[in-house]
């Protein structure tokens, strides 16, 4: 019985000892990164959501980016992209209630020089970022706004078509961490050898000097999930419960677009976790993440953008989504 005994307790030992060190282990973001993960895969109980968005002159609204617009109390931002007879333009558009838009401008694209997948940051020296992916010669191209006037006849006042410096192929879907009318902080996907595309960050000084490098630490916390395809676009960083997080997408598989998915991805440990977004009809192909705080009604709102492709759509969903939940 005493032989019995000694082993009960070391196997209780053990696990106590598993246990605790699991507690020690445990990320001090975890909880936060969890409680988010849930509110942005709730999309059928969000507040309020729209699929296929559209502005009011029925262009589609595709990779759309939200933002608060500080030089109109209760406005909102958006720039996208809209394919008209096989050209892309980037557009802008207000709202005030996130889910009904008014065309502004376009502010980039023409026949023979497609724009795609813009995304816009307020200058933190005042006026406005906005950068995007432009052809020919697939590369970034960023353009400062002093104000909100400029922006609204899209007169800028300084722009810089980024030159490729890590892939022969294109370099495009940027994100912008930081952005003033001096120092751009620019994330963004390269085509790596010709055949997938990974992750990137550079910084534009002065609007005249570029630098960048490759971010195999993000690539690799998709990588750990099995993604063979392209790890492209993302957005970050969102703050919520005091720690930063991101989104970015991966493929899975090659060539195959209803195998995107979105990810959260946690700066504080540097892992990401898929996203599994629930819809009304069940999509299940999510690229182009975005989110953002703002404030609606007097409410703190965290507003999304996804991108549904057709090839893993619900009845109904595919396009642009934009949706929001109390923050």
């Amino acid at each position: 019985m005493k032989a019995k005994k000694t082993i009960g307790f070391i196997v209780l030992s053990v696990l106590s000892l598993v246990l605790l060190t699991t507690q020690a282990f445990a990320a001090p973001s975890d909880t936060a990164r969890a409680a988010l993960k849930t509110k942005l895969n709730n999309v059928t109980g969000a507040v309020a959501k729209k699929f296929n968005a559209k502005d009011n002159l029925g262009n589609t609204m595709d990779t759309a980016k939200i933002i608060a617009n500080p030089a109109v109390s209760g406005q909102f931002l958006a720039v996208y992209h809209t394919y008209t007879s096989g050209v892309a333009k980037v557009n802008l558009a207000t709202s005030t209630d996130l889910m009904n838009w008014t065309f502004v401008k376009s502010l980039a694209g023409s026949l023979g020089n497609n724009a795609t997948q813009p995304t816009i940051k307020v200058a933190s020296d005042g006026g406005y970022v906005v950068a995007w992916e432009q052809e020919p010669n697939n590369h970034i191209k960023v353009a400062y706004y002093t104000t909100w006037a400029n922006l609204q006849t899209g007169t800028t006042s300084k722009s810089y078509n980024v030159p490729r410096t890590l892939s022969n192929y294109a370099e495009g879907t940027p994100n912008l961490y930081s952005a003033s009318s001096t120092s751009v902080d620019i994330g963004f996907h390269y085509f790596k050898n010709g055949d997938v595309d990974r992750q990137a960050r550079g910084t534009l000084a002065n609007f005249n000097s570029w630098t960048a490098s490759a971010q195999t630490n993000v690539d690799n916390s998709l990588l750990y999930w099995g993604v063979a395809g392209n790890i492209g676009d993302r957005d970050g960083k969102l703050t919520y419960s005091g720690y930063d997080f991101g989104l970015i997408e991966g493929q899975f598989t090659k060539n195959n677009f209803g195998t995107f998915r979105s990810f959260i991805y946690d700066y504080s440990t540097g892992n990401a976790e898929q996203l599994n977004p629930v819809t009304p009809n069940g999509s299940t192909a999510f690229a182009n993440p975005t989110f953002t705080t703002v404030t609606l009604n007097g409410v703190t709102r965290i507003v999304v953008t996804l991108f549904i492709f057709s090839e893993g759509a619900g009845s109904g969903e595919s396009g642009e989504l934009i949706y929001y939940f109390n923050a």
